[in-house]
Order: structure tokens, then sequence, then C-alpha cells
């Protein structure tokens, strides 16, 4: 009962907002050096057992060294941090304030010790990409390079934006974007067409659609950025249209979305027909989740996917096995859509 009623005191403590307190000077000439780690672990100990025999026991240290560390600590700090009386201490104002930015910041420290820890000596291999690729063709693809390298951790970073493989601990980087606007050494992947896909279930939902004027029946999904953003309106119905000799086109309704996973999904319960990326969503073509409409007018994107590998972490044989899964993977899905890979500039 006496440790729950200390630990309830405690967590109460250290949660009660405090009004700003003024800085006191006991000690003429205060010390700038940064605070010793040391010091913030006995701190923390004591204010948390409110006793510096227990905190002593826990840190393994002798009764007065801890005595000593928290002496420092209030000399380099320049206030009193406890409240001592005679079987027992308490925080004062100011050791309440420090506990409240310490206890988190050890906790931080801790949980990536720890991760660092049980990480030696793995094999890891990290990788950046966007959102929407990892979801669709990325991870269900994973589960079979973990079959094959169990040994190897794989941890990726979806994100938009670029990032500067020299400086940061991402090995490999997988991007869409044009061919002018990658380096010298990315590989490309594969290139992408886009083709207006439809569930099968809404298909046959209502009259047959047989040519590109019967897509006005439904509903039409795209990327809310293709008319905002350089090189994406390639994405667009509109461009689409054009192609088709579509001037003035209006469908039953729009939907707009941000990422192009949330477009297929969509198009897979049955909201509306997608002009969806070929390379993404091959599977669900191949499964039967989703029906080309209109195989024969499939339109051509200068966009292409790529794999740039970080120069640093390039020789780490972890890093060149997933390399070389990733390509054969994009063997597939080349294969799977038709993609013939642009001829080499003479040179």
């Amino acid at each position: 009962m006496k440790s729950r009623y200390a630990i309830h005191a405690f967590s109460a403590l250290i949660s009660r907002p405090l009004p700003s307190i003024p800085m006191q000077h006991p000690h003429p000439h205060l010390r700038s050096r940064p605070i010793a780690a040391g010091q913030l672990r006995a701190f923390e100990a004591v204010a948390r057992h409110l006793n510096f025999r227990a905190a002593s026991e826990e840190l393994s240290l002798t009764q007065s060294a801890v005595s000593r560390q928290i002496q420092s600590l209030e000399e380099d700090v320049g206030v009193s941090l406890f409240l001592r009386h005679t079987r027992a201490v308490e925080l004062t104002s100011a050791g309440a304030q420090l506990l409240r930015a310490v206890l988190p910041s050890l906790e931080r420290i801790d949980g990536v010790v720890r991760m660092i820890r049980q990480s030696a000596g793995r094999k890891s291999v990290a990788i950046s990409t966007w959102a929407s690729f990892a979801s669709m063709w990325l991870i269900p693809r994973l589960e079979a390079f973990q079959r094959e390298h169990p040994d190897i951790d794989i941890r990726i970073d979806a994100t938009d934006t670029p990032v500067d493989l020299e400086t940061t601990d991402v090995d490999l980087a997988l991007r869409y974007s044009m061919p002018a606007s990658v380096p010298a050494q990315a590989r490309r992947l594969f290139g992408e067409q886009l083709t207006p896909v439809i569930s099968p279930w809404l298909l046959k939902s209502g009259p047959r659609l047989q040519n590109a004027q019967d897509l006005a029946r439904f509903a039409l999904v795209e990327a809310s950025d293709a008319h905002r953003t350089q090189h994406m309106e390639w994405l667009s119905w509109q461009r689409w249209f054009d192609m088709q000799g579509l001037r003035r086109f209006e469908p039953k309704r729009w939907l707009y979305f941000n990422y192009a996973h949330q477009i297929a999904q969509a198009a897979l319960t049955g909201q509306g027909v997608a002009l969806a990326r070929m390379p993404l969503i091959a599977e669900s073509l191949a499964s039967g989740d989703l029906v080309e409409v209109l195989p024969d007018r499939r339109m051509d994107s200068p966009m292409a996917y790529w794999l740039i590998v970080g120069p640093r972490n390039a020789a780490r044989p972890e890093v060149q096995a997933f390399c070389s899964w990733i390509e054969a993977q994009a063997a597939q899905t080349r294969e799977a859509i038709g993609d013939v890979p642009p001829a080499a500039p003479a040179r």
C-alpha cells in the first residue's frame, strides 16, 4: 500500500502544472558545462523512490556516491532539487520541473539503446519509396524475399520526399520519375501505361461497356493533383479523352483522390472507373479483381519506375541481394504488362 501511494504521489507531482520559478543563486559562480548523464540517472532514481538508499541499491552505487551525484547536479543547476528531511526527501518545485524533462529523455535514450542492441550484428536493408508503390507493389511481394533471406531485416520509409542516399541511413530508393530526373546510376525497373479499369460486379451491373463514350454512365476516378503537378497531367482522364478524340466529355460524376492506392481501392470497391497505372494493378488484373475494359486504348506515359542505390552501401551483400530480387520482380512485372524498355542511346 505504501509503494502504491508513493507511485501515485510521484505521478501526480510530475504531471501537475507548475508556475514559472525564478532562478535562485545560492552559489555565486554557476557552472555552464553540460549536465553529466550519471547525475541525471541518479536524480531520476532518487526522485522516483524519494529515498537515497533505495536509489543507490537500484544503481549499484553507495549511498554516499548517489548523494555526491545529486549535490554536484544541484551545484551545476544552481538550485536545490530536493528537500532533505530526517527520514525522507521530497522534490522542490525546481526538482519537479527538471524531472518532467529528464523522464521522457531517458526513456527515449533507453528505447534507442535497446533497439541498437537488438539489431547489433543483424543484416538489414533500409528502403525509401512512396506510399502507393509500397502498398500496391512492394509489400505484397516482400514475403517472398523474406522466405529466401530470413536473416535480413527490412525497413521501409514511405515518403514522397526524395532522400539523400549519401548522407542518410537509407540504403536504396524506389522512385517514380521522368528519365531526365534520375541520377545516371539509376536502374530502370519498368515503364508505364494507363488504362481504364473497373470492378467486375460494377461492370456486370449495367449495359455493356463497349467504347469510350459508354464511360459517361459511370463515375470516373482520377488523381486530384493530375492537373496541378508537373508531369502528373499524364495521369489525367482529360489526356486520355483527347487521345480518343473526345473533346467534351462529362461522366456521371468525378471522384478525386491523392494517392494511386486510393484510386485503385475506389475501383476495387465498385465506386467508379479508374484510369490506373498498369504496373501497380497488374496483380489485380491477373486475379480478376479488376477488369481492363478497353485494353486496346492504353495510354503510354513518359514516367518510369527506378531503383537507385546509395553509393555508400552498394557493396553490402544484403543490399546486393535485395537489389537482385527487386530486379527479378520487376522483370515479372514488365512481362505482365508488356513493357519493352526503350533502346539505349548510341554512344
